[in-house]
């Protein structure tokens, strides 16, 4: 019975013996079932990117695998697909996928095929990067001196929201935003760019940009010229000296001589209001602070000359026009004055005005009415300021002036200053606790034209008064009598009585004269 259990076990032993050595040899009819899988997404661009695919178990073998991919959440082969073309042998395969659309999501799968049919892998999610937007450049207009205004329109984001458009300009062929750049919002669409700070008689050139996530892009480079800024030229000759008491100004210096100058809106039109005061005047054109020129003199009738003599005019207020293309110029003498419906020649004929050397403006008293009025000089259209801004500012032709209150006004005309021309038109009063109207009420005063001051004769008692314009406080005399001031101290009235007052504004500090009647 022993002998025959040992037996037994040692005949067990040799069947599992011979069973486990037989299974750690290879075995060529033993297969796995077939099975692939999608491992990783990777090196997305704009247009691309790249799969790795696994096959875990080849069964029988596979003729084909890739990638598949789609918009669809679970791709096939009957979608796009690329075939996988390297080395067989290996496990894992890598697939570049190219030509794919920006800024779009796509779901893709590592694919096999065998004699049963396709295998898939877990289908994988990727969005592909978006491009830079798309930018067209508006053609430059407006161009001044200083300006200019172009734009651009966005008509691609690029996939990405556009969060800055402009355009870019400088002197060198295709700006960027590195340099100088307007910021005109975002987004897609139509936008325009003014550009500023510009120098005169420069070549610039600018494009359109539009900035996403993915970067810039520019539109096409332009170029343009801008205009002359302000040309400035002077007015030497022997009779600055004269003309201008009280100023810097001397004789054939052209840095300390009348100026007239041009605008950004009329590069060629040089102007400007000179006084002349002798009986004989010699001048010239010079265009720059000094001789180093050009320099222009009378040539042949409205001609300048460079090489021409000095000019020889009688005594007058000029308006000098020189065109510095053309080389022509006019020097017309004028008398200004005031003409509408408002004054006393109504459209017929303008009122006249006294120019005042030492202050350079044209001044005088008129009365008027709730009408309209303008400044004209020469008894002619051909030079007439008015007010289309409706504020002190003049402009050749502008619009007419409104009067809103029927009084002597005192005018102020002031050419002086070359394109930059204005006035003022107040009607005057004494107000105070000595006038009969107290602080609250004006006495109104009347134009003498004969002393050139306005006048009042008004009863006082004992109190203060002050001068003032238009009813209103802004613009108000007090102080000294011999040099008022604006916001000066209340004039003391230290008797009751009748008194005859001026106010002399004709004179660089405004001065009154208070005179109390004899009984």
């Amino acid at each position: 019975m022993k002998r025959k259990s040992i037996f037994k076990i040692l005949t067990f032993l040799a069947v599992v013996t011979i069973f486990v050595t037989s299974c750690t040899k290879e075995n060529p009819d033993v297969r796995l079932d077939p099975k692939v899988s999608t491992s990783q997404v990777i090196d997305v661009t704009s247009e691309s990117a790249t799969l790795i695919g696994f096959i875990v178990a080849a069964g029988d073998g596979f003729t084909e695998k890739g990638i598949c991919y789609h918009s669809d959440t679970l791709p096939t082969t009957a979608n796009s697909k690329v075939v996988y073309e390297g080395e067989e042998s290996k496990a894992t395969f890598t697939v570049e996928l190219t030509g794919l659309d920006y800024a779009t999501k796509y779901h893709a799968r590592a694919y096999a095929i065998n004699a049963s049919g396709t295998l898939y892998g877990e289908s994988f999610t990727f969005v592909t990067d978006p491009v830079i937007p798309t930018v067209s450049t508006v053609a430059v207009t407006g161009i001044t001196g200083t300006t200019a205004i172009s734009g651009g329109n966005v008509t691609n984001h690029g996939g990405a929201e556009v969060t800055k458009r402009g355009v870019c300009f400088g002197p060198d062929p295709n700006p960027t935003i590195d340099g100088n750049k307007t910021e005109d919002g975002s987004g897609l669409g139509e936008f325009v760019s003014n550009m500023t700070g510009l120098a005169g008689l420069t070549t610039y050139y600018v494009r359109a940009y539009a900035t996403n996530s993915a970067g810039t892009a520019y539109g096409e480079d332009l170029e343009f010229t801008t205009l002359i800024s302000l040309r400035t030229w002077y007015v030497p000759g022997n009779y600055v000296a004269a003309s201008y008491p009280g100023t810097t100004y001397t004789d054939w210096s052209p840095a300390n001589s009348p100026e007239i100058r041009s605008t950004e809106a009329s590069p060629d039109n040089v102007e400007g209001y000179v006084y002349m005061a002798n009986a004989s005047n010699e001048w010239k054109i010079a265009t720059q602070p000094n001789w180093d020129g050009p320099n222009y003199g009378a040539g042949a009738a409205g001609v300048l000359d460079p090489n021409g003599g000095n000019f020889n005019t009688p005594a007058g207020y000029y308006k000098i026009n020189a065109n510095p293309t053309a080389l022509t110029y006019t020097a017309v003498a004028t008398e200004w004055g005031v003409i509408g419906s408002a004054t006393p020649g109504g459209w017929g004929d303008e009122t006249g005005l006294m120019y005042y050397p030492e202050l350079r403006t044209w001044r005088g008293g008129i009365p008027l009415t709730a009408e309209e009025f303008k400044f004209r000089a020469n008894h002619s259209w051909d030079y007439n300021y008015g007010s289309t801004a409706g504020d002190a500012t003049l402009d050749a032709g502008g619009n007419n002036i409104p009067v809103s209150v029927a009084a002597d006004y005192y005018f102020i005309l002031d050419l002086s200053n070359p394109n930059a021309y204005t006035y003022s038109a107040n009607h005057w009063g004494i107000i105070g606790s000595a006038t009969a109207g107290g602080w609250d009420s004006d006495q109104n005063m009347t134009w003498n034209s004969t002393s050139n001051v306005l006048t009042a004769t008004v009863v006082l008692t004992v109190g203060e008064i002050k001068f003032r314009a238009n009813d209103g406080w802004a613009i108000n005399l007090g102080g000294d009598t011999n040099a008022l001031t604006q916001d000066g101290a209340n004039i003391q009235i230290a008797e009751a009585g009748t008194y005859v007052i001026t106010l002399d504004l004709g004179k660089a500090a405004p001065s009154c004269t208070i005179t109390k009647q004899k009984k």
